[in-house]
């Protein structure tokens, strides 16, 4: 089996009982252990800290937890204020409402100060499902993306965010952290690397590949079992999991645009602004390369189960297996 050896991925990652969990769960977690190594680390909620996982937190340190009620502005606004005063803030709520709704005051108060705040955005993505077009963060990459001293981490299951929570309390400045809600395929395993900002190879036939695969969040399944379908049928690919937005692993992605000639990106979000936009913004002064894009194509969503919307708006294994075959083709 072609999946890289370094990986360590999830021994089960391809057979019917993988294990669900959903991405959000990886937080709460993630925050104790946070706590637990720093006393400056405090949490704020705007309501939420059952859906978020911040409860794990609260429960831990209740001196250390801060309900903020229904008012992401305020919080943003006064996670600010804690995070240029020593303390390492993490706001909780969900994409669409926290960096939706305070976008302003992300930008004003903690973007521009360059303060010390980590911004938890959950329920993000597509497969917020029942909730609706309203409630489905497809842009919130982007947003937060073209911010001045933003960093931008988007983990691929349950035990990637609690690392990259974990590691956001002991790096310097503002990051947008992305948790989805529904329970997704656990890829990884605690042995599995992760550094923020460098990307990892989870997938790499052992031929020359024809193409490379970049992914983040909890496409990253879709993108691995396209890769499984696509070497079967006599079509090499590489697979990276790019779990940091912002700052671009750009060694590592130029390394595999010039060795492969074709590029898919696959995220579930806008394909304007997200992943695909950073990387064809890349490769576009460094490297132009055959690109396809995976992801929601200009559109809303609506309400529905996150699986069938994930097929629904192009996002399925099937449509990933497409958009490498189109971008070989215009090699």
């Amino acid at each position: 089996m072609p999946v890289n050896s370094r990986a360590k991925l999830n021994s089960k990652l391809f057979d019917k009982d993988v294990e669900q969990k959903a991405i959000r769960d990886g937080y709460g977690p993630g925050l104790v252990s946070a706590g637990e190594e720093n006393p400056n680390v405090v949490v704020l909620c705007a309501d939420l800290s059952e859906s978020t996982r911040s409860e794990d937190f609260a429960k831990k340190f209740p001196e250390r937890f801060f309900e903020i009620g229904v008012a992401e502005q305020n919080m943003a606004a006064i996670a600010a204020g804690l995070g240029v005063s020593g303390k390492i803030p993490f706001i909780s709520s969900y994409a669409t409402f926290s960096p939706g709704r305070n976008w302003e005051q992300i930008r004003t108060t903690i973007s521009y100060n360059d303060s010390n705040v980590k911004i938890a955005g959950h329920h993000a993505g597509l497969v917020t499902g029942p909730d609706g077009a309203t409630h489905q963060a497809v842009e919130d990459i982007a947003t937060m993306r073209v911010l001045a001293n933003m960093k931008v981490f988007v983990p691929c299951d349950a035990i990637e965010a609690k690392k990259a929570t974990i590691a956001a309390a002991k790096i310097w400045g503002p990051i947008y952290i992305r948790f989805a809600r529904e329970k997704s395929s656990v890829l990884t395993t605690e042995a599995t690397p992760y550094t923020p900002g460098k990307a990892e190879v989870f997938w790499e036939s052992k031929k020359k590949p024809k193409a490379v695969i970049i992914g983040c969040g909890l496409l990253m399944y879709n993108a691995l079992l396209a890769a499984k379908e696509l070497e079967e049928d006599g079509i090499d690919v590489a697979v990276i999991n790019n779990h940091t937005i912002k700052p671009l692993d750009e060694k590592t992605i130029l390394e595999y645009a010039k060795k492969c000639g074709a590029v898919v990106t696959v995220e579930e979000h806008q394909i304007s602004g997200g992943l695909g936009g950073a990387v064809a913004e890349f490769l576009s002064k460094n490297a132009p390369t055959p690109m396809e894009f995976v992801g929601m194509q200009g559109v809303f969503g609506e309400s529905g189960p996150g699986k069938e919307l994930i097929d629904e708006y192009g996002m399925g294994v099937k449509d990933v297996i497409r958009a490498v075959k189109k971008a070989i083709k215009r090699k």
